[in-house]
């Protein structure tokens, strides 16, 4: 057994060793075999979502948020707006960031534990022609509440809008079909439910819509349509790429087909949560959600309400176990947060339990 603790959090999360394994490298990133690389990288992020046809994968050094930012510079020109359906702390933070790089930009929100409403958001278009695009986070990690995908991507589409789709917590496990749901621009991360290390955003964008965002980006290394026309002019970043956190992609979306896709990692994950939803239930716990909008990516559960249970104390017991959680990151709610993603399985959470337990007193 590994001395390494088990990442039970959105990511960072726990990785296989074959994807730690091909960090080992060093690569040239101007040589042919990064190159090579590169394109196999775009090449796959594009088919775990049916892009091909009609998208181009842009990379990005940095963080899921770094994408995000880029995303709304490039794709929200001066003169257009920004509609957010925000129910949680991802939402907020694109409504933030639009703010900082001076678009105009509206949220239409619900409280952290209710999903987004199609009807709602039809309505909002209906009253507000100037709104040129809306975003939605798929899988909102604040509390793990999935989103409902098709039905609001139907009513964007139909009021003539963009459709921005933050699938940090979702690309890899949960179903984002290109060929039947419109969306101008996925944008999701390394490091979540794709297994791989952190230190890549990227956004699967439609190439009309960033062919028409040329010059819209006010930053220099944020500019998703300048770092797509470097990828077509000589395959290469335009600068210097994280190469082993490239390698790392690589191997963990070599992965990702290799389980099955992402309807087998979503089952796998699926038997995570239920496992440990089925055990932390015995154990006194509450899930902060109703299963019917629950995500089997992270759970949130509610802190006991008779003050037995002190988050810091808890945490370091688990950590001293070899299992690092999440705190929670409610506004109405004290609570704390168990991912269910990552290269673990059933076993992995059947030994969490027992932990719990034990720090608990009722092993």
């Amino acid at each position: 057994m590994s001395d390494d603790p088990i990442l039970l959090t959105p990511g960072p999360l726990t990785t296989h060793p074959d994807t730690r394994r091909a960090m080992l490298r060093d690569w040239g990133s101007r040589d042919p075999a990064f190159i090579a690389l590169t394109a196999e990288l775009r090449k796959r992020l594009l088919r775990v979502a049916n892009g091909e046809a009609t998208h181009v994968a842009v990379p990005l050094q940095g963080s899921g948020t770094f994408i995000v930012e880029a995303a709304i510079a490039t794709l929200v020109g001066p003169g257009q707006k920004l509609l957010v359906l925000a129910n949680g702390a991802y939402g907020e933070r694109m409504v933030a960031i639009a703010r900082r790089m001076g678009r105009d930009v509206e949220a239409l929100r619900w409280p952290e534990d209710r999903p987004v409403e199609p009807a709602r958001v039809a309505e909002a278009l209906r009253a507000d022609p100037a709104v040129t695009h809306v975003a939605l986070v798929h899988c909102e990690t604040t509390t793990g509440i999935l989103n409902p995908l098709a039905e609001t991507a139907a009513v964007v589409a139909e009021a003539g809008r963009h459709f921005l789709l933050d699938a940090m917590s979702s690309f890899g496990a949960l179903e984002i079909d290109l060929t039947a749901v419109p969306v101008a621009a996925v944008l999701a991360s390394s490091n979540k439910c794709l297994e791989g290390v952190p230190g890549i955003g990227f956004a699967l964008i439609e190439q009309a819509v960033l062919a028409a965002a040329e010059g819209n980006s006010p930053s220099t290394s944020l500019d998703l349509h300048a770092q797509w026309r470097g990828f077509g002019k000589d395959g290469q970043w335009r600068f210097t790429p994280p190469v082993q956190v490239v390698a790392a992609l690589v191997e963990a979306l070599r992965r990702l087909e290799a389980e099955g896709g992402p309807a087998a990692r979503r089952a796998r994950y699926q038997e995570n949560f239920d496992t440990l939803w089925a055990g932390m239930r015995r154990l006194g716990f509450e899930l902060y959600l109703d299963e019917a909008v629950q995500a089997p990516i992270i759970a949130t559960f509610r802190m006991p309400a008779d003050g037995r249970l002190e988050f810091r104390r808890f945490y370091d017991a688990l950590a001293a176990r070899g299992f690092l959680i999440y705190p929670g990151k409610l506004t109405q709610a004290e609570s704390f947060r168990i991912g269910c993603i990552g290269a673990i399985g059933r076993a992995e959470f059947e030994r969490l339990l027992r932990a719990v337990e034990e720090v608990l007193g009722k092993g």
